[in-house]
């Protein structure tokens, strides 16, 4: 039974040690490789952390930032991705919740540690020397570790805008990655095209799927997912057969058609993950890749990257929304409506419960007892549950059908309206590219923003005529070029929010 990430690695590397795992444009490294340099970081550590103990990570994204964190884990710690590019503000946020032991950078990001003010333990990974590794005592941290130790944290930002460190398990992470490798047959001939940055919790399923079988990952230059006409073709010179991206990089290319310039001939699985994606847009690259293996994937940081997923299987109208599907292996979810399981056909908040359930919050007790409880349905003894403020449905197949938000349910003219549902409206729409939701309590006002050139107010009221009752219909109406987006390529609803405040101001 695998207690610890590190034995994905080494098997592999002994079974594929000349084989490429990461790749950038500038950069490869082979499975012997990684782990040779993961155990010299890891050496270099010993000195530095107690047991279990919070290492942060700020480099490029390349082949040595995942290293580094393997080097972290060599060391009996865990480790928290720092993006360069995050505002500093955020990047202190975390720095203050965390407290980390050490914080790893490169040469490039050494500069940027120092404007930061960080007073703690820095160490450049180029100045670890080649070769010297401590085989002896990481075997003993080996001995050591067993499956709840944690392996990383990840900052999510909230519907506050306050980050929240998620505390992850190697147990956890095992267990999705034997799921999603299985589930999606994953071998070593899978080239997987990463786009999600290694602070988001996608990106785990890139990196452990890799390390288990073998497979290649070739990390996307971020830069290239807004030009699709410079992104596909690189897909195609990678050979790159194999995607599970956030739907606005997704809706990028359908959003331009770029598609019918560069179809990318590789092609064969294609997932995404991260909010819901529009069905319009969905539709768009089906009908490029009618026999591409299509899953629509959901699930919270705090339940390890995936809880639930739907292998497309049939044909859905550009209007009626994706479903969620059915949980993952090993997992259990259900909806909860005032403390108790929803009626079928009736909309409750979904709750998970499982092996995949984050540890909790770093550092923050208080957020972490509101969120992971003991389960309402079971009083006889200790069984936490995680209630992800989401709300979903069943529809007539089984199947899960994601809604909104808990906090984007509204009560607007006596009706209760999931603003996610206007958005799917709207998203459904042929000129509209994109579209979301906010609600003005004080003047009572649904607040829609949007963007497509061609598309008029008096147009999108028009279409939703036959989509929504009238009573859902968007009292404000505001167009916009894009639409602004968090670091992890959502869209940022806070930001809209704040536009709209000082448009009205």
């Amino acid at each position: 039974m695998i207690r610890n990430v590190l034995e994905y690695a080494e098997a592999t590397a002994k079974r594929l040690p000349e084989a490429v795992a990461f790749a950038t444009d500038q950069q490869t490294m082979t499975f012997g490789a990684l782990v040779q340099r993961a155990k010299e970081i890891g050496t270099a550590l010993l000195s530095y952390g107690r047991k279990n103990a919070p290492m942060a990570v700020m480099t490029e994204k390349n082949p040595q930032m995942i290293a580094a964190f393997l080097g972290c884990v060599y060391s009996g710690n865990f480790y928290t991705p720092i993006d360069t590019t995050m505002p500093k503000e955020r990047i202190l946020s975390v720095f203050a919740t965390l407290k980390p032991e050490v914080l790893l950078v490169d040469s490039k990001s050494k500069k940027l540690a120092d404007m930061l003010g960080y007073d703690g333990a820095v160490l450049v990974l180029e100045e670890i020397a080649a070769g010297e590794t401590d085989e002896k005592q990481l075997r003993a941290i080996r001995m050591a570790a067993i499956d709840t130790d944690p392996l990383y944290v990840l900052f999510t930002s909230g519907s506050t805008g306050v980050p929240k460190g998620v505390v992850i398990s190697h147990q956890a992470v095992i267990n999705l990655t034997e799921w999603y490798t299985e589930t999606f047959s994953i071998t070593e001939k899978e080239i997987i095209g990463n786009q999600a940055p290694f602070y988001f919790d996608s990106s785990v399923k890139d990196i452990y799927a890799v390390l288990k079988t073998g497979a290649r990952m070739e990390i996307i230059p971020k830069m290239l997912f807004s030009f699709p006409v410079k992104l596909l073709p690189y897909l195609e010179e990678k050979k790159i057969n194999y995607i599970d991206w956030v739907p606005s990089a997704l809706c990028i290319v359908a959003n331009t058609d770029a598609l019918a310039k560069v179809r990318p001939s590789y092609l064969r699985k294609i997932m995404f993950v991260g909010e819901a994606m529009p069905t319009k847009q969905f539709n768009y690259w089906r009908r490029y890749y009618p026999d591409a293996l299509f899953a629509n994937i959901y699930g919270p940081t705090e339940t390890t990257v995936d809880c639930t997923y739907y292998i497309v299987n049939r044909t859905f109208a550009d209007e009626e929304p994706l479903p969620i599907g059915h949980a993952c292996r090993n997992t259990d979810i259900f909806l909860l409506k005032d403390g108790r399981l929803a009626q079928p056909g009736e909309a409750g908040e979904v709750c998970v419960r499982g092996r995949c359930l984050a540890l909790g919050y770093y550092n923050n007790p208080q957020k972490t007892e509101e969120a992971f409880i003991q389960n309402p349905l079971n009083p006889y003894y200790p069984e936490r549950i995680y209630k992800t403020g989401d709300i979903a449905k069943y529809n007539e197949y089984g199947e899960m059908i994601f809604l909104a938000r808990k906090d984007h349910q509204i009560k607007h003219m006596g009706h209760r309206i999931e603003l996610g549902e206007i958005e799917a409206a709207v998203q459904s729409i042929d000129l509209v590219e994109n579209g979301a939701c906010i609600y003005d309590t004080d003047t009572q006002r649904i607040v829609l923003f949007y963007c497509g050139q061609e598309a008029t107010q008096g147009y999108i009221l028009k279409k939703l005529r036959d989509k929504i009752p009238k009573y859902m219909f968007p009292n404000v109406m505001i167009q916009l070029e894009s639409l602004p987006q968090t670091q992890n390529g959502k869209i940022d609803r806070l930001r809209l929010r704040e536009y709209y405040v000082q448009e009205n101001s």
